[in-house]
């Protein structure tokens, strides 16, 4: 019984030896090396600088240039490896680490955008396909959204049919892109791309529009205002207008040289304005002044003169007028008020050496129209001495009538209103003046008159003397020895006449 307790002893201890000598031999072994990659999926292009960590936690370690890593002497186990890089999905792979069989991991990652969905296609609202444009000028509009929320770049495409000329324009921020000058008579095709810089372009539908062809016979011209700016337009007997400057400039006061077949007006740019011209179909348009620009007491209130046959443009700067040539050379000094007044309003006829003017003080009161020969003698003295404002002037072809208005209530305030303008015609011949308003509404105001090419009508801006209402432009058949005849309205909404 002994000698079997003792052979029992014997071999546990033998046991416990081989036992500890066989796990001495694994513990060489109790950790391992894990390799792996990291590729962009789809393109399988290796990702420099992806973030490789473990779970269970490891060392934390980030792939080279070649997208590879490598962490040495991990413990043996199962683990979940993760791969992280800015602008990718997070992308998970098991791997087994044995001790005998180091592991080598494939990560794809996924760009954070995969889920990202595109802009809406655009939806083209205007012009509308197969739309007439009665302008030069031409503002697109489309709609698009993007569901992410991502900011939306867009481009247009324009092209002109008749032409065959293609436009790009790129980088558009907004929903509307207005461009001009169009092509008269030319048919255009356009298409909108929406990006979001993550997706594929997403392009609208293609949609037409034609323009108008070149007004044939369009003398009269107006100012509307849209949003804002004033818009010069062009219209014939008929009615038909036509948009002859851009809504985006504020531009008025057009004045038509038939000779030139060109027309000038003001412009505004910021405090200052210039004078330019333009071909009757709102084409070529040039800049005339430079240095010295139109002044006076309202930018709003001073006019321009361009006689017929003339090419020299007539223009107010305080108390001085000066003239151009329409091409910008040759600027003239003509004349300087004697009292410092400054000078609103011209109208000069070359032919008869007749210049008519409007002068008043800083607040535009205190006013005095008379003409004066190119010497800057006096020849008739008009309107003088007299409290209120005036507005419009005009010679007739005759050069023997003085066409102007006066606020007769001789009212006067800050903000230049009045009360009850009315249009008078003064025979230089007979030295008569005739109130030819006899017609006019009660509340109302008569501005800007213009004799018509004939001096048979007068044609005019008529609106309520509460200074907000809506401008309406009449005419009104006139005998200056018996006064104004039945009122006719031509245009509503509009302003500052010409005719010619």
């Amino acid at each position: 019984m002994k000698a079997n307790y003792i052979n029992i002893t014997i071999f546990g201890i033998l046991f416990l030896f081989i036992f500890s000598c066989s796990e001495d031999k694994i513990g060489d072994n109790d950790t391992g090396t894990l390799t792996g990659i990291v590729v962009s999926a789809g393109s399988n292009e290796p990702l420099e600088n992806a973030r490789i960590s473990t779970q269970p936690i490891s060392t934390t370690i980030f792939t080279n240039a070649e997208g590879k890593f490598e962490i040495e002497n991990i413990a043996v186990g199962e683990y979940s490896v993760e791969a992280r890089l800015d602008g990718y999905l997070a992308a998970f792979e098991p791997a087994n680490v044995t001790g005998t069989n180091d592991p080598n991991v494939i990560l794809e990652l996924e760009p954070s955008t995969a889920d990202n969905k595109p802009p809406s296609t655009p939806q083209l609202i205007s012009p509308s396909d197969n739309e007439v444009i009665e302008s030069l000028e031409v503002t697109f509009q489309w709609k698009s959204q993007d569901p992410d929320n991502d900011p939306i770049s867009y481009s247009l495409e324009l092209r002109n049919i008749t032409s065959e000329e293609t436009l790009q324009f790129e980088d558009i921020s907004d929903t509307t892109y207005t461009y001009s000058p169009l092509t008269l008579g030319a048919s255009y095709v356009w298409q909108v791309t929406a990006k979001d810089e993550i997706n594929e372009p997403v392009k609208s539908a293609v949609s037409s529009f034609s323009v108008i062809s070149a007004p044939d016979d369009n003398r009269f011209l107006f100012v509307r205002n849209i949003d804002g700016n004033n818009v010069i337009f062009s219209s014939d007997m008929e009615g038909n207008e036509f948009q002859l400057t851009s809504e985006n400039k504020n531009s008025y006061r057009p004045r038509r040289n038939v000779a030139a077949n060109r027309i000038a007006y003001l412009q505004t740019n910021g405090e200052d304005v210039d004078i330019f011209t333009m071909a009757r179909d709102g084409t070529d348009k040039q800049r005339v002044t430079n240095t010295i620009k139109p002044k006076g007491f309202d930018l709003g209130e001073i006019n321009i003169s361009w006689p017929p046959k003339s090419d020299m443009i007539y223009f107010p700067r305080f108390d001085n007028l000066y003239r151009i040539n329409s091409n910008g050379q040759g600027l003239e000094e003509v004349y300087t008020t004697t009292d410092g007044s400054f000078i609103s309003e011209v109208d000069v006829s070359e032919n008869a050496d007749i210049i008519a003017l409007k002068t008043n003080n800083i607040n535009g009161y205190d006013v005095s129209i008379f003409t004066i020969d190119f010497d800057g003698n006096v020849l008739d003295t008009i309107l003088t001495g007299v409290d209120g404002a005036t507005t419009g002037l005009n010679l007739s072809v005759t050069n023997q009538l003085v066409l102007y208005s006066y606020d007769v209530s001789g009212f006067e305030s800050s903000n230049y209103r009045r009360l009850d303008s009315r249009m008078f015609v003064y025979d230089m011949v007979a030295d008569t003046t005739t109130d030819i308003s006899d017609q006019k509404p009660d509340g109302t105001n008569d501005l800007e008159p213009i004799f018509s090419p004939n001096e048979a009508e007068v044609i005019f801006t008529n609106t309520s003397n509460d200074g907000i209402s809506q401008k309406d432009i009449y005419t009104v058949e006139v005998d200056p020895g018996q006064g104004g005849a039945e009122r006719t309205l031509l245009y509503e909404n509009a302003f500052m006449p010409d005719w010619e």
